[in-house]
């Protein structure tokens, strides 16, 4: 093919799907392919994907720990948005996508590699996220997308093509996996198959990442989470990595039974999917973010940023991270953050974050202003309450006296 790729950069698992594509892009294109592995916290040794790259006859192998990268520059920067995808996701799937594309690029220019090739399939949300961080970060990069080219559309010629090609098929892969997994430092996934009636609810063997609330500890746990300008920088005084950070938040949701969601979403190629979440840490860090901002962000800030939130976190969802406007929104997010440094106590108990305590030295609340007892403060007068209404009940008066 005149147009067929001399060097192509696969974003590869090491898992069956993944090998099957490297051999499938060597025989199609009979072109060189560089191999790229990311450590997102997914919980899997990555030394096997490497030792199988090198069976397979790859020659550059990019194996590498971004678990640090991912949280500080990509999980920080939209939790301080607080952002939730349709009310209810935290996005642990969509977050990761950019990441793994900017790699893929900076090793397609670091090797002389003019292609990109994924494993996301023709169906789902990944394939476009994938390819606009692609584009965004190097217009010219060609993309391959095997799921939408190849014809081997059924698990049989799959497995039928691995065998052919001496690609070694692990016993649990013979057999059709009950659903489909994805998962990350932030969180894990589970989509499809036995998972695709909505009314039917998921068996325990579903959740990987926490116990179930009714298995959770009958002794609540206490911790204490510390911001800076946005971002959590400690937990019970001691400070840690953003990754390490998180780790840690994990650890604790998960013996409470915190960050399970069943939701039934909107994909942004058209069709409803249900999917599983475990957001162990993330639903921790998320409900401790709001605390910290709720006495450290004025009521306009909050107010305007949880309108801008629902617009953001569809950009994320639907692959615009390296978007003009998404940078935009950033821009503004991060400028709200720069008083919202504080502490957050909570209380985590049987699938429950509880926020128990909020302080901060840039903190807005004032008990002399707030108190219903005799206020230290002179400045407010209870009269002036009342023209306060009047003047905010005018358009409400002359709407009923003029028309009824």
């Amino acid at each position: 093919m005149a147009d067929s790729p001399k060097k192509v950069v696969l974003a590869y698992s090491g898992g069956l799907d993944t090998s099957i594509i490297l051999r499938w892009l060597q025989d199609t294109y009979r072109c060189e392919v560089v191999t790229f592995t990311a450590d997102l916290g997914q919980g899997e040794d990555l030394e096997p994907a490497r030792a199988k790259a090198a069976m397979l006859g790859v020659k550059e192998i990019f194996v590498e720990d971004l678990r640090e990268e991912f949280v500080r520059d990509f999980v920080f920067p939209m939790f301080r948005a607080n952002t939730l995808y349709e009310g209810t996701y935290l996005l642990g799937t969509s977050i990761a996508r950019p990441l793994i594309s900017k790699r893929q690029i900076e090793i397609a220019e670091a090797t002389g590699a003019d292609a990109v090739a994924h494993g996301a399939t023709g169906k789902g949300n990944d394939q476009v996220r994938f390819e606009l961080s692609y584009y965004a970060l190097k217009p010219d990069i060609k993309i391959i997308a095997p799921w939408r080219e190849w014809d081997l559309t059924s698990r049989t010629a799959l497995l039928d093509y691995a065998e052919k090609n001496q690609i070694p098929i692990a016993k649990d892969k013979r057999g059709e996996a009950p659903f489909s997994v994805d998962a990350n430092l932030l969180h894990a996934s589970s989509e499809g198959k036995v998972l695709e009636d909505p009314w039917a609810e998921p068996g325990d063997y579903i959740w990987s990442r926490t116990l179930s609330p009714e298995d959770a500890s009958d002794v609540p746990a206490y911790v204490e989470i510390g911001f800076e300008k946005g971002d959590a920088v400690s937990i019970d005084g001691e400070k840690l990595s953003p990754a390490t950070l998180l780790t840690r938040l994990n650890q604790l949701g998960h013996d409470h039974g915190i960050g399970r969601l069943d939701m039934v979403e909107n994909r942004f190629v058209g069709m409803k999917n249900r999917g599983l979440y475990e957001t162990p840490g993330g639903t921790i860090l998320h409900v401790a973010h709001r605390a910290v901002e709720s006495v450290t962000l004025d009521r306009g800030l909050t107010h305007l940023k949880d309108e801008l939130m629902p617009r953001y976190a569809t950009l994320i969802y639907n692959g615009f991270w390296f978007s003009p406007e998404r940078r935009m929104l950033q821009a503004a997010i991060d400028y709200s953050q720069q008083d919202v440094t504080g502490r957050v106590r909570l209380k985590l108990y049987k699938g429950n974050t509880i926020v128990v305590g909020r302080d901060s030295e840039k903190s807005l609340y004032s008990a002399d202003w707030v108190t219903f007892e005799e206020s230290a403060v002179a400045d407010y007068d209870h009269k002036d309450a009342a023209g306060f209404i009047k003047l905010n009940a005018l358009r409400l008066r002359l709407k009923k006296m003029l028309q009824g």
